[in-house]
């Protein structure tokens, strides 16, 4: 199933898609956190800021299009949302892989310390959690962690 899903950088027409896929995968991985943006804030920052000019790539599934989203700024996973029901396939491995494969030298991600599946999925590919805080330098006002993988 995931040889039909292509990973590929994003293009324009694919930030609506990639903005969905956030939403859907915040509303279901993090019920608990507050999102400080409108459901069209998120698509607009998408659309005017992170495909435009960050490092965007999707998994493209073809006739079910969008169904992945991974954002690297330098040595920074800032995002890795996949629409809930593809979870568990193997692409968000692919998307490490690919990152990894761009950011040799290694990779630093910050996730939120309510998100266990997540500590799970980032530990298995070797990042180690290397500081926690309590919330109060992200929008979301939420703990977080800062994970680190290096080679």
């Amino acid at each position: 199933m995931t040889d039909e899903v292509t990973l590929r950088r994003a293009v324009p027409a694919d930030a609506r898609a990639a903005a969905d896929v956030w939403l859907r995968s915040f509303r279901a991985a993090l019920p608990t956190v507050v999102r400080p943006h409108s459901d069209d804030n998120v698509r607009a920052f998408f659309r005017d800021v992170v495909v435009p000019s960050q490092e965007t790539w999707v998994a493209d599934a073809g006739g079910g299009g969008v169904i992945g989203v991974m954002v690297l700024h330098e040595e920074e996973l800032s995002q890795l949302y996949l629409d809930p029901r593809w979870r568990g396939r193997g692409i968000g491995d692919r998307f490490v892989a690919l990152a990894k494969e761009r950011s040799p030298g290694g990779l630093t991600l910050w996730t939120f310390q309510v998100n266990k599946p997540a500590h799970r999925f980032y530990e298995r590919h070797g990042f180690c959690a290397v500081e926690s805080t309590d919330g109060s330098g992200n929008e979301e006002r939420e703990p977080d962690v800062r994970f680190v993988w290096r080679p």
